[in-house]
């Protein structure tokens, strides 16, 4: 049960996987809108042009047909004539067709999107699959485009008989109206009966974009297995990042530890802190943190300086200050320069210390701004 609810494809298709499909060419896409938005556009273009159209076509037909007889057997004439009629043809139905191309290349803007993808065009011989074709034959998809053509044709017909039924008088009396005037009358009835029953398609194509869009993101839906390895895929395994950055966490450990010896001097807490300091004489800048660490790491300093003799001084606040406010490689904050001071002029003391000589006084109060220390505790609002 458990390895079936697995391979479920339950998750949304995530971004990554959504750019697939588009590369491959795959995209939403709803032919009835299509269908619907072009036949509209060219039913409104026939309503708006329809009687121009017809006044123009009508004198290209007569200027046609008028001929002479010496016209008729004269082939240069005849084909410059009809060189002019096509022309003109051409020039009248040209606002229709523009504005029937323009639509056509406009309507996959309402779904999917325009759409190049080079992969569309490569040979899938997969789909030459005799068993591909037969399954598909019968899938849900195919029953629904079943049930959605039944539907169409139901809903069309149903349009079509209607408006046919209320203009049947109108159309008898074309009869009795002169030529010109029928025609202009016979593209209105045209243009109207068309636009009503395209309008019908509408209904189908108001169904069917959701439909298609709902389809799209249903057949891209992914198991939760396809998740986490497309997951790992493109950020990388976690198991394998987390061992990357205790690698380099070790790698930090090392290489700080490896500068302790060279410091001047390691503060301590005295034991849950520790902050080695380095300064170089006549360098410009101030005093460095040249490594740093609490607990275990503070205690293997402490160690290292012990054995290479470096200096350690206990000064509690100021280590803790230190470890706070500084990384690794940092200089000393501005506001801690006083009591750093203090602390090497001490080193360099004791340095200079030869038996028989003064030992050098250590530093017992350093001055540490009371908010850079975290032990301290801050006042409530009552000021406590």
């Amino acid at each position: 049960m458990a390895e079936d609810s697995e391979a479920e494809k339950t998750e949304a298709a995530s971004p990554r996987r959504l750019e697939q499909a588009r590369e491959e060419g795959d995209v939403p896409r709803s032919r009835e809108v299509a269908t619907f938005t072009v036949l509209m556009a060219a039913g409104a273009g026939l309503w708006m042009t329809g009687s121009g159209l017809v006044r123009q076509l009508s004198h290209t037909l007569v200027s046609g047909l008028s001929l002479t007889r010496d016209q008729v057997f004269d082939p240069d004439v005849l084909i410059r004539r009809i060189l002019v009629d096509l022309v003109e043809v051409l020039v009248a139905c040209l606002p229709l067709g523009v504005a029937v191309m323009v639509v056509a290349l406009a309507s996959p803007l309402l779904v999917g999107g325009w759409l190049f993808s080079s992969k569309a065009f490569t040979p899938n011989f997969m789909k030459l699959n005799p068993i591909n074709g037969i399954s598909n034959m019968f899938s849900t998809n195919s029953l629904v485009e079943l049930v959605k053509a039944i539907i169409k044709t139901i809903v069309v017909g149903a349009v079509a008989w209607v408006v046919i039924s209320r203009q049947k008088d109108a159309m008898f009396g074309l009869i009795n109206e002169p030529m010109f005037a029928s025609y202009s009358h016979l593209m209105n009835m045209l243009g109207t009966s068309f636009l009503f029953i395209v309008g019908a398609l509408g209904l189908i194509a108001a169904i069917d974009a959701p439909y298609q869009m709902w389809h799209y993101a249903n057949k891209l839906k992914m198991t939760r297995q396809e998740l986490i390895q497309e997951s790992k895929e493109s950020d990388g395994n976690p198991q394998i990042k987390g061992k990357i950055r205790q690698l380099q966490r070790e790698m930090a450990k090392k290489r700080m530890m490896a500068d302790v010896p060279t410091a001047d001097v390691v503060v301590t807490n005295p034991t849950h802190y520790a902050v080695a300091l380095k300064y170089a004489d006549g360098a410009q800048g101030a005093p460095k943190v040249v490594a740093k660490g609490t607990d275990e790491v503070a205690a293997k300093i402490r160690e290292l300086a012990k054995e290479h003799k470096v200096a350690i001084l206990e000064a509690p606040p100021l280590a803790r200050a230190l470890h706070k406010h500084t990384d690794i490689g940092d200089e000393i904050p501005p506001r801690l320069y006083a009591a750093v001071a203090e602390v090497l002029a001490y080193v360099y003391q004791l340095r200079a210390y030869r038996p028989g000589g003064r030992y050098p006084d250590r530093p017992t109060r350093l001055d540490v701004p009371a908010d850079m220390d975290p032990a301290t505790k801050k006042p409530d609002n009552n000021g406590v």
